[in-house]
């Protein structure tokens, strides 16, 4: 059994750290916490050891604290960094490096330049073995990890008759959990934004791919719209339609109106933390026209992250084959199962 420390107990780190917690073939030997607020209540509620710098003890001693964080870096296999972006690369230069350890990093933090955490982004869909015998990995972030799943079937299937892709990501100003950020009544853009970059970074430099990206006002799931060109005449609407429809993670939705009727519904059936762990594409918005067909799909923020890191935490700790570790996957996060509800009760 492969014992694995989770760094991090935000909207990212506390969804891992319950998941992965049911896993038989691993160790979740607690979590990490820097700030003494509700969330180590949370966690030790949960029946996780609570871990914390050991320049911090002194704050949490209104807590019942299992030891330092150092302490607990040095007894594990695999330290998940859930940790603020930006802190990751901190983690790396005095807790991780120094003592050789093994961590996945997420989005958000840089992959080029001096404040580089790793030199490859994990997506399962795409690299899911080269990552085996790694010792950083960064897990996408979950617009980059949202892309993938739809850029790569499609590479796939059309190969060298696809001539670009132009991508405008509406993301979620802030999640659901984070109350400290306020949701501006703005709309914001971002120059340079690392996803065009990102991407490319596992599925290739030569990949078409152009991105826009804007903040809009709500907490409630990012939105892409892709435009795809290809060389000829552009795929009808069912084949497009056939191409995702056992594609893993990709919910296929009709009569969908806004972001939120898929949050609430999720939420009415009791999928945890209101998460559907997928990407949803709007058939009744696919459009297309002569070379060009247009997508529209719904992307579960910090949900769709969660997986992918089960996944690539079975690459790096076991070197599991990819079919065997999809099939593990499925056994914690029921993906098929929430996807055949979600169609059924959006459907046609």
């Amino acid at each position: 059994m492969k014992r694995v420390f989770v760094n991090g107990y935000g909207s990212i780190g506390s969804r891992i750290a319950q998941f992965i917690k049911d896993d038989q073939d691993v160790e979740v030997i607690g979590i990490g916490k820097y700030s003494p607020d509700e969330k180590v209540s949370d966690a030790i509620s949960r029946g996780f050891r609570v871990y914390v710098p050991k320049d911090k003890i002194d704050s949490f001693r209104n807590f019942e604290i299992s030891g330092t964080i150092e302490d607990a870096i040095l007894n594990c296999d695999l330290v998940i960094d859930a940790s603020p972006g930006g802190v990751g690369y901190a983690n790396k230069k005095t807790l991780y490096e120094p003592i050789n350890a093994r961590a996945i990093f997420q989005g958000g933090e840089k992959i080029t330049g001096e404040k580089a955490v790793s030199q490859i982004i994990f997506n399962s869909r795409v690299n899911y073995d080269k990552v085996f015998d790694k010792q950083f990995v960064m897990q996408g972030s979950c617009n980059v990890t949202g892309m993938g799943r739809i850029i790569q079937p499609l590479k796939e299937k059309y190969s060298n008759k696809i001539k670009r892709f132009d991508a405008t990501l509406l993301r979620r100003w802030a999640d659901l959990e984070d109350s400290k950020t306020e949701v501006k009544d703005s709309i914001e853009w971002t120059s340079n934004p690392h996803h065009d970059e990102d991407v490319k970074n596992y599925m290739g430099a030569e990949t078409p791919l152009f991105v826009r990206v804007f903040k809009i006002p709500t907490r409630q799931m990012h939105v892409h719209l892709m435009d795809i060109r290809f060389t000829s005449k552009a795929p009808t609407i069912s084949e497009i339609i056939e191409l995702y429809k056992n594609e893993y993670g990709v919910a296929t939705l009709y009569g969908v109106k806004g972001t939120k009727d898929i949050r609430s519904y999720a939420e009415s059936i009791k999928f945890s933390f209101k998460d559907t762990n997928m990407i949803h594409i709007h058939a009744d918005l696919i459009e297309v026209q002569d070379d060009t067909m247009k997508i529209t799909y719904s992307d579960d923020q910090t949900g769709i992250v969660v997986p992918e890191n089960h996944l690539l935490m079975q690459a790096m700790l076991f070197k599991r084959n990819r079919e065997e570790a999809f099939k593990h996957t499925e056994e914690l996060f029921h993906m098929e199962e929430k996807k055949q509800i979600l169609q059924a009760h959006f459907r046609k």
